[in-house]
């Protein structure tokens, strides 16, 4: 179910717009309004969520935890206050000074967009917060001389002076519990207040921005660590593409090797540039490493792994004619290429080959993921800085584990692995780096189960004995020398039918977020996140849901997103994205890059910045143009008798193709496949289409590439709080000694 958000979020609005409306949408009308009026969620008047203040607050001490201040904002508010204090009888001073400071500091509150009718960027923004009548009518008892000097509004100022029921109404909200101080004592909406919002069914809801687009199937974004803070995105055909920290890409790419690079337009193909990491010491050598698909001179199909250097002349430019061969896999079928390349925290690489395709790894005896003297269905781990003394043009690392085994190759550090899809290093808790240089993999099952797995050095991932925890070849499976590694999680064909290996979350703009593992399933496009119990030693599963418009009116906010999921990444920061397409074939340009955001928490202003190293640029740049419409923009498009479509479940995708142009989404089988597509360009694969866009069926399998402060001005003779220095009650040097005590004692009573 989706929600829906009101200018003034309470059920009298919701019962009025509902018969508003025809007959045959008052039911699905009325569930998106309990669920639009009933739902909640912070954020401050700068359409952003709250935050934690990295510093104490000396005045609205009371969203010292958490709210929308920091200790700058904190400081004006402070001042604001004094000045207004300045106009206010002494004799008042007790009597008000608690009213005025506490109405000042709504500003704070992580609610403050609710309070001040936020919300909605069609609606004028409130002079002053939302009050609950009781409170309103014995603050405008008290001291209603100050009304002239909290707000501007003339209107106010005029009329509700002396008009104690005028003015609460005009300060009253539908929804009482957003009102203040009602809101401070609802439990329902401060029970899990920061925390990552769940909808009725249990499913986190997240954010997404859209980063880039256009790209035909995008296999993977990587960073340089050299702190230029460049994106790399490669797409299968076998193209990089430099994207700036302006979001801007160049035109010009990093990388064409499109000439080399075995790729098709069939749906489904495994086959095409799959991989590419950077040396860790990238900013002193130059190298980074690349893994594709190619046919040799006899046409014959292989994986290359190799080396290449950038330009001395343009560090946004490969040298294509530096590539230096490190290895090479001939692959039996067209299928289960594996793909992924990264380095670990000990500097060496690791490599993760699939199978070598078909379907129940039909090779040799025990297939060849159990067999060790083979590369493939293994992680692979190399050292890229040395040469062996057989003349291959990288090292063993002396702790491989079966260095000393002649029946193993040397190269082998994990084996009995499928297709594993995407590999990602744990960067590590920021504080206390626990959990760093783990490795998370998923790996594509074949008729029953995905599963993610946590690599370790010697490690038997059971394939094809077992697929997650069952045995799929039973005579292996008994084989009581299998001992093999169990994954951290396994899920069956009615959740997804192909698993994206993703990353555990250690950036800095979504603090909620730290130690979740985030992926998904490239068939249905459902987002995951498993959460580490480690005093079980279990992790626990939920399922993500993207496009609320309640839960995602920010800026930059985007609603859905392409469905099919290809991969994960993060980008030198540690913040992280996922890369999908509407059309999964490699010559097809409906990929996109989309960045995660958190709603409900974000980091202190100011603690996630940095300043990029500048690269020198040669080509010329392309300005960012989004695709998607933000949330605010569908926000603000004309009502209509139709209500809003919302992408709030797990399957929250919504594929480009069906939405736009009406176009079915094919999908294509190629676990089970059995043989190599034949050159003439038939099809592979039967097709079938989806039947619905939102709630995808599909029976078969594409193969795997498997986000104004409401200021009330001073009377024109007094001077602004802006002008006032950022030190916490400041003393003016004109103030005669009269003036001073009198402050002193209005802050003595204030602070009561």
């Amino acid at each position: 179910a989706g929600e829906v958000s009101f200018p003034n979020r309470g059920w009298v609005q919701c019962v009025y717009t509902l018969f508003t409306f025809s007959c045959p949408h008052i039911l699905l009308y009325l569930l998106l309004c309990l669920i639009g009026c009933l739902l909640a969620h912070p954020q401050c008047l700068d359409y952003g969520p709250p935050f934690q203040p990295p510093f104490h607050l000396e005045f609205c001490s009371a969203y010292e935890n958490f709210g929308c201040c920091d200790q700058e904002r904190d400081n004006s508010i402070a001042a604001k206050y004094w000045d207004i204090m300045d106009y206010i009888d002494p004799r008042e001073h007790k009597l008000c000074g608690t009213y005025i400071k506490d109405i000042l500091c709504q500003e704070c509150s992580p609610y403050a967009a609710h309070l001040y009718d936020a919300e909605n960027p069609r609606t004028p923004l409130r002079n002053l917060p939302g009050l609950c009548f009781d409170y309103c009518s014995e603050f405008h008892s008290s001291c209603h001389s100050a009304i002239s000097l909290l707000t501007s509004d003339r209107h106010i100022q005029e009329c509700c002076e002396t008009n104690k029921t005028r003015f609460c109404d005009l300060l009253h909200l539908h929804d009482e519990d957003y009102c203040f101080p009602n809101v401070l004592k609802n439990t329902a909406l401060n029970h899990n207040l920061g925390s990552v919002v769940e909808d009725h069914k249990g499913c986190l809801q997240l954010c997404l921005t859209e980063v880039a687009n256009g790209l035909r199937n995008p296999v993977l974004m990587v960073h340089a660590n050299d702190h230029t803070h460049r994106m790399f995105i490669a797409e299968q055909v076998g193209v990089i593409w430099v994207y700036l920290p302006d979001g801007s890409r160049l035109e010009e790419p990093f990388l064409d090797i499109r000439s080399l690079v075995l790729a098709t337009p069939w749906l489904g193909d495994e086959r095409g540039f799959l991989g590419m990491a950077f040396h860790p010491k990238y900013k002193d050598n130059s190298k980074f490493y690349i893994y594709y698909s190619y046919m040799d001179k006899n046409r014959v199909e292989k994986i290359r792994i190799s080396e290449l250097k950038v330009l001395a002349s343009d560090a946004n430019k490969a040298d294509p004619r530096s590539e230096r061969n490190l290895l090479e896999l001939e692959e039996p079928a067209a299928n289960h290429n594996g793909g992924q390349l990264h380095f670990g925290v000990d500097g060496y690489m690791y490599l993760f080959t699939g199978d070598g395709g078909k379907a129940g790894d039909p090779f040799g005896t025990f297939g060849n993921a159990q067999n060790k003297s083979t590369f493939l269905g293994k992680v692979l781990r190399i050292d890229v800085d040395g040469r062996s003394s057989d003349g291959k043009p990288y090292r063993i690392p002396p702790d491989n584990p079966f260095v000393s085994d002649p029946k193993a190759r040397p190269e082998v550090y994990a084996y009995g692995v499928r297709n594993m899809w995407r590999c990602a290093v744990d960067r590590g808790d920021p504080v206390t780096k626990k959990g760093r240089g783990r490795i998370f993999c998923g790996d594509v099952g074949q008729n029953r189960f995905e599963e993610v797995d946590v690599i370790v050095k010697g490690g038997n991932y059971g394939w094809r004995a077992k697929e997650g925890f069952e045995c799929y070849d039973t005579r292996l499976c008994h084989n009581s020398s299998l001992d093999d590694i169990l994954p951290i999680f396994a899920y069956g064909r009615s959740v997804g039918k192909s698993v994206t290996g993703g990353f555990v979350y250690r950036g800095c703009e979504s603090p909620n977020l730290n130690g979740l593992y985030i992926f998904g399933d490239f068939m249905n496009g459902r987002l995951m996140a498993l959460q580490e119990d480690e005093k079980r030693n279990k992790w626990q599963k939920q399922d993500i849901c993207i496009g609320s418009t309640k839960t995602c009116a920010f800026p930059r906010m985007i609603s859905s997103y392409s469905k099919f999921i290809i991969s994960f990444a993060e980008d030198e920061a540690g913040e992280l994205y996922f890369l999908s397409t509407s059309y999964p074939s490699a010559y097809a340009p409906h990929g996109s890059l989309y960045k995660f955001i958190d709603p409900a928490r974000r980091a202190p202003p100011g603690k996630c910045k940095y300043k990029p190293i500048p690269v020198k640029t040669k080509s010329k740049r392309i300005l960012f143009v989004p695709r998607a419409k933000t949330v605010l923009e569908l926000l603000n498009e004309p009502s209509t008798t139709k209500p809003l479509k919302k992408t709030s479940t797990p399957t929250a995708a919504t594929p480009a193709a069906a939405s736009q142009k009406g176009k079915k989404t094919p999908s294509t089988k190629i676990k089970a496949s059995t043989a190599k597509p034949a050159p003439s360009g038939k099809k592979r694969q039967k097709i079938k289409a989806e039947a619905k866009p939102h709630k995808p069926k599909q029976e078969e399998k594409v193969a795997r590439l498997d986000r104004t402060t409401p200021a009330s001005p001073l009377p024109k003779n007094k001077s602004s709080h802006l002008t006032r220095t950022k030190k916490l009650l400041p003393k003016k040097a004109a103030l005669g000694k009269e003036k001073q005590e009198r402050r002193k004692k209005g802050r003595l009573s204030s602070s009561s």
